[in-house]
């Protein structure tokens, strides 16, 4: 080997490194822009906003919130797929991305391709509720009632391949009845038309619909995780309550574009993990029914995969379709 090719990578592989490190410290210079691709007022909104409060002020910089909703979340997607990667830009996602990778495949992106991990924000169970004029009053009477007038009964989404429409499609197929989708543009839309009783049931974010169950505009039948809630302790799993084997949460995330640089998305993973991992952040979430994630850039790599896989097998065997 060459001692002078030698010593010339030693002195190329040093520069890179203290490039780095100079980014890492002097990151960020200016606002920060975080694309959340739903529609304002749910669980991806919120909590993005709330975090990015809470950024703020220990990086420095403004943390701008931009809801740039539309077709399951690919319009604000690609958005920050075509963006620079210099960590100034940044996707709030969902596992509607993870979702979508297979029920979407012709898309201007591939996730794991052309985004880089970051970290993941929180999780929390579904509700599912109904309208109160339907005859109803739990989780087995509504399978019953499926079964009796198959296809005549509706459910309402945030859109095709967001975690609500996936959570209706798991329940279809573990129930084995047939429930009409009905997707909206967004999540408050989807809210708005069940509460109103354009469509008679959904599967929502237990943070956002809780207290629109306990005003009794809707009646809560079950929850979607595997044990009870704490914020409705009183509503039993779906599982338990008749449907065996359901289970399903919606997890928030933050990615950014392909090439981001390593020290960027490691500074930004551990000061998010800063904030979802300090108790007072985890009472906060916790009453409101969202449980903090805290993982390395690698831990949510795998989580990602994982996840991708998960949802190519609910897809295939409940055989939804993303124009449903």
């Amino acid at each position: 080997m060459d001692p002078l090719s030698s010593a010339a990578r030693a002195v190329t592989l040093a520069a890179i490194l203290c490039c780095a490190a100079a980014q890492a410290q002097t990151y960020p210079a200016k606002p920060i822009r975080a694309v959340v691709p739903f529609g304002a007022g749910g669980p991806a909104d919120i909590y993005a906003r709330y975090l990015g409060q809470q950024l703020q002020g220990v990086l420095g910089q403004p943390f701008v919130i931009e809801n740039r909703p539309g077709a399951g979340s690919i319009i604000g997607t690609d958005i920050v797929a075509k963006s620079p990667a210099d960590g100034y830009t940044l996707l709030v996602m969902s596992n509607t991305h993870t979702v979508n990778e297979s029920l979407i495949p012709k898309k201007p992106f591939v996730l794991m391709k052309d985004f880089v991990p970051v970290a993941p924000i929180n999780s929390s169970d579904l509700l599912l509720v109904v309208h109160p004029s339907l005859p109803v009053k739990s989780v087995k009477e509504l399978v019953a009632l499926a079964k009796a007038k198959p296809r005549g009964l509706n459910y309402a989404s945030s859109g095709s391949g967001t975690p609500y429409h996936m959570a209706g499609e798991l329940f279809k197929a573990l129930a084995g009845v047939d429930i009409v989708h009905i997707p909206h543009k967004g999540s408050g839309e989807a809210r708005t038309s069940t509460m109103s009783g354009q469509t008679e049931l959904m599967l929502d974010a237990i943070t956002t619909m809780a207290p629109i169950a306990r005003a009794g505009k809707v009646r809560a039948l079950g929850t979607s995780g595997l044990k009870r809630s704490t914020v409705m302790p009183e509503v039993p799993t779906i599982s338990e309550a008749g449907v065996k084997g359901y289970e399903t949460t919606i997890w928030l995330g933050i990615m950014a574009p392909a090439g981001t640089p390593k020290a960027v998305t490691e500074r930004l993973n551990a000061e998010i993990t800063k904030v979802t991992s300090r108790a007072d952040v985890k009472k906060i979430w916790g009453e409101q029914g969202a449980v903090p994630l805290a993982m390395s850039v690698a831990e949510f790599d795998k989580y990602l995969i994982a996840d991708i896989a998960k949802w190519a097998k609910v897809v295939k065997i409940s055989g939804a379709k993303a124009d449903q």
